[in-house]
């Protein structure tokens, strides 16, 4: 049987994937190697997507409340609040918050109906958290929000600036690409990020600036440029609009000379070197330059640079803006942001009434809606009193998280839309709905160079779950407005949007489909992937009235101005291994292993001035809220920066909930929240007891703070209580069965076994007061089998002692550090020699950053021993 040829659901990379279903819900992953985005490769966790496609926690049937209804009557339930809402309080106390998790097709049949028909434009995408002001960017400088590079740029290319990515972690198919380039071509890499990442480790030049220091610095780099002669006037002047007055203001800007953006002189002119000399250069930004108060303009200050000196529109250049969802760009195109018509088309007189005589929608919203920060305080003041949320956990993944709670407690109808039957959001939800997973989802999305491509599906419906875009037209049926959402399938809806993109041309824009427009459903089912606009798409022209492409005046974000109350900056990100909110990811045993629990990143001397010790745990304040980590003490860490993940929430743990920690200022044009730099302070917890829990069943804990992850067997938690908590209520909670226990209250500690019969193990409880804890992973593995003595499981290691592997290195191998460093004792020079010995590294490739550190760490020991 030949392979189902689909769409990886997890960064904007868009990988092809090649998936072979077996018995049930089993499934072989492969990459596709005919995928221009991929060739064949695959990341971690596309690589063990198999892993998290079962029907475990999933949402099967319509919901109100706590009862499972039909589906009749939970759209009538849906239609008929909404309905009254608008009646009673007009159609913008309506509002939708969707993802860019969803299709294409769902996203435009939810934009359709949200601001064509219920006449708001209240419908905006948690793509506003990742990508709005790269979007912001783009429309200021050419007219539209296009991506002017292809990921051949990068194979092109001598010099790569990454800023705000760590590539290696977070795209790292891309990161693959880079490494072969520099393997073939010798080019060179930048890396612009406060964080020492991985990802920096192995750059030529790891620029450590300030926590929004990038506007700065890229305006200083045009100057400098500017200075050097290294403009390209030719390109200026055809191609390019520039302010008056904008060179001197840019002057006026740039400040004192010394230090810019909180790097060395020396450290700038070494990258304004490399600048100079490489005229073949990619500007690859992300996250960490777009989720900022000032994101907006540090995009264009990007933009500014490589037009001002040419690198665009030609091959191995460009800036290139590389998003963080795998149809984040899909979802901007059809319309899913709350300032844009669909189709890339805005609120003008003439872009209305069209848009307007296209869907045949007499209620078109008049005006922009409300961006994701600005929605949910409509929610909080009862401006919104239905919300429909879709494929998204704002509860968790919004700024100033303990307000956006607040907000959904008190809207009188939150409806969400969901695979999964208990996530953070869902909890507040009146009504749920069941949607489709990936695997079982069919239609298209939109990679970060603009290629479209299909996700296929691979197995049937589970339950009564249904597609979004189904659910969307079900609900119009029943608002009355049945023969605009009259779609029998996804390539009917795709069709029309096709068609709906010869707009875009009349309005001067570049997105054209219309060689799509109302295809039949075969030629959807072989859709190739292909990329509208080409590989340079502003090649002949900018769509702005004159062709000419605008360079925008920016300002550097201010500096804070320092606080004892609030000493630190706090930084928030991705882990190499999860994805959001962990509601698929979290259910993978071989992607739990990188980081079981969220981890505080401090540098050595903060640590040591507030009083933290690494493997410890620490709370975080901020005015915003507060939340516990275990501490990592790392010299990757700027004194006075912190750093820790975005993904836990309350049903993996009651500890490293970020959202309650980051403020909710955003940037003032494309609204897009500020998650980067927030103030921040740090105090040692310092609990009475530790425990962790390994059990086949996830089992409630009661602690103050408690992280869950997913084994092969089932699930380990670890714990900490206070003095008033006890142990006893968990003990309770251990399953029946064969019992073992041991205790000595000198030493504070405990120890509980159960296993069943048979001599299989079904839990182990190990609790200390003073002194370690043993390690996990011989006794993780012993879940769900026999053999094993309880004197061994009750000791946590078997009589005979097993080999020390070391830290994992390689999930994709199973490969430990130990194994590494007997490669390299052995004579493995390089990475490639590290994985011909070990296989490490050789898979999805996340791994070789930190293969390449052992490496390095090796050598210095070797040559310290030898002087």
């Amino acid at each position: 049987m030949a392979p189902i040829r689909t769409t990886c659901p997890y960064c904007g990379v868009g990988c092809g994937i090649a998936a072979r279903p077996g018995e049930g819900r089993a499934v072989t992953i492969a990459g596709d190697t005919d995928h221009p985005a991929n060739r064949g490769s695959l990341c971690s966790k596309g690589t063990h997507l198999g892993e998290t496609v079962g029907l475990e926690g999933r949402l099967l049937h319509p919901m109100i409340g706590d009862r499972r209804v039909s589906w009749d009557r939970a759209l009538g339930e849906v239609a008929g609040r909404m309905k009254a809402a608008t009646e009673e309080y007009g159609p913008d106390s309506v509002a939708f918050y969707v993802s860019g998790q969803l299709l294409t097709e769902d996203y435009y049949v939810a934009n359709k109906l949200m601001k064509g028909f219920i006449g708001s434009a209240n419908i905006d995408t948690n793509s506003r958290l990742c990508m709005a002001s790269a979007v912001a960017a783009h429309n200021r400088a050419f007219g539209e929000d296009v991506v002017p590079c292809s990921y051949e740029d990068l194979d092109e290319a001598d010099l790569i600036l990454l800023v705000g990515s760590n590539t290696a972690w977070c795209h790292p198919v891309i990161w693959q690409r880079i490494e072969k380039a520099r393997q073939q071509r010798g080019t060179k890499l930048v890396v612009i990020d406060p964080r020492r990442t991985e990802t920096a480790e192995r750059a030529d030049l790891h620029i450590a600036l300030a926590p929004d220091g990038d506007t700065a610095l890229f305006n200083a780099l045009l100057l400098e440029m500017r200075r050097r002669g290294q403009l390209d006037e030719t390109f200026l002047a055809r191609n390019c609009d520039v302010p008056e007055g904008f060179w001197n203001n840019l002057l006026c800007s740039a400040g004192q000379e010394g230090e810019v953006g909180g790097i060395s002189p020396s450290a700038f002119a070494q990258l304004a070197d490399l600048v100079a000399a490489h005229p073949r250069m990619v500007t690859l930004f992300s996250q960490g330059a777009n989720q900022s108060i000032g994101g907006t303009d540090k995009g264009n200050a990007i933009v500014n640079l490589h037009l001002a000196m040419g690198r665009i529109n030609r091959t191995g250049a460009g800036p290139f803006s590389i998003t963080g969802q795998p149809n984040a760009m899909g979802g901007r195109e059809v319309g899913g942001l709350a300032n844009m018509l669909a189709c890339h088309l805005g609120f003008s007189e003439g872009e209305r009434a069209d848009v307007a005589d296209f869907w045949q929608a007499p209620n078109l919203c008049a005006v922009p809606g409300l961006k994701a920060v600005d929605l949910f305080r409509a929610v909080h003041e009862g401006r919104i009193r239905f919300l429909w949320v879709m494929a998204t956990n704002p509860a968790v993944s919004m700024p100033d998280a303990t307000f956006v709670r607040e907000a959904l407690v008190r809207c009188p109808t939150v409806v969400v839309s969901d695979a999964m039957a208990d996530t953070d959001t869902g909890r507040f939800a009146h009504i749920r709905l069941p949607a489709l997973a990936w695997g079982e989802k069919d239609g298209t999305v939109t990679n970060s160079e603009r290629r479209i491509s299909r996700q296929r599906p691979i197995f049937p419906p589970p339950g009564a779950a249904r597609a979004d875009w189904r659910i969307i037209c079900d609900v119009a049926a029943r608002l009355g407005h049945g023969h605009a959402f009259a779609f029998d399938n996804p390539a009917a809806i795709f069709g029309e949007y096709a068609a709906m993109t010869a707009l875009a041309g009349k309005h001067g824009k570049l997105l054209d489909l219309t060689e799509w427009a109302d295809c039949e459903p075969r030629q959807y089912d072989a859709m190739e992937p292909f990329q509208w606009g080409g590989r340079h798409p502003f090649a002949e022209g900018f769509p702005t009235p004159d062709g000419k492409a605008r360079l925008i005046e920016v300002a550097p974000v201010a500096e804070r101005a320092p606080d004892r109350h609030w000493p630190l900056r706090l930084n928030t990100g991705r882990y190499r291994d999860q994805w959001h909110t962990m509601t698929r990811t979290g259910l993978s045993a071989t992607l739990s292993q990188h980081r079981r629990e969220p981890l505080l990143e401090i540098h050595p001397a903060d640590a040591a001035r507030h009083g933290l010790t690494g493997g410890k745990l620490a709370r975080i304040v901020t005015p915003h809220g507060q939340a516990i980590y275990r501490v990592a003490v790392t010299e990757g860490q700027q004194p006075g920066q912190i750093f820790v993940p975005m993904h836990w929430t309350d049903i993996m743990g009651s500890a490293g909930r970020t959202g309650r920690l980051a403020q909710a200022l955003h940037d003032p044009i494309s609204g897009q929240p500020g998650f980067k730099d927030t103030p921040a302070r740090v105090e040692p917890v310092q609990p009475a007891w530790r425990a962790f829990l390994i059990s086949r069943d996830p089992l409630p804990c009661d602690a103050a703070y408690w992280v869950r992850s997913r084994l092969r067997g089932g699930w380990l938690a670890e714990l900490a209580g206070e003095a008033g908590e006890g142990t006893a209520k968990i003990v309770d909670l251990l399953p029946q069965g064969r019992y073992g226990h041991v205790a000595d209250a000198g030493r504070g500690m405990e120890r509980h076994v159960v296993l069943d019969r048979d001599g299989t193990l079904l839990a182990a409880l190990f609790v200390a007061r003073n002194g370690e804890l043993p390690p996990r992973e011989w006794l993780a593995e012993q879940l769900g089998r026999a053999g094993a003595q309880i004197a061994e499981l009750l000791a946590g290691r078997p009589a005979v002692p097993l080999p020390d592997l070391g830290p994992l290195v390689c999930i994709c191998h199973d490969v430990g550090e130990q194994q590494v460093l007997a490669a390299i004792s052995r004579g493995a020079g390089d990475v490639t020699e590290v994985g011909r010995c070990t296989a490490a590294g050789t898979n999805c490739g996340s791994c070789r950053p930190a293969i390449a550190r052992l490496l390095e760490e090796a050598r210095a020991a070797l040559k310290e021993a030898a002087q």
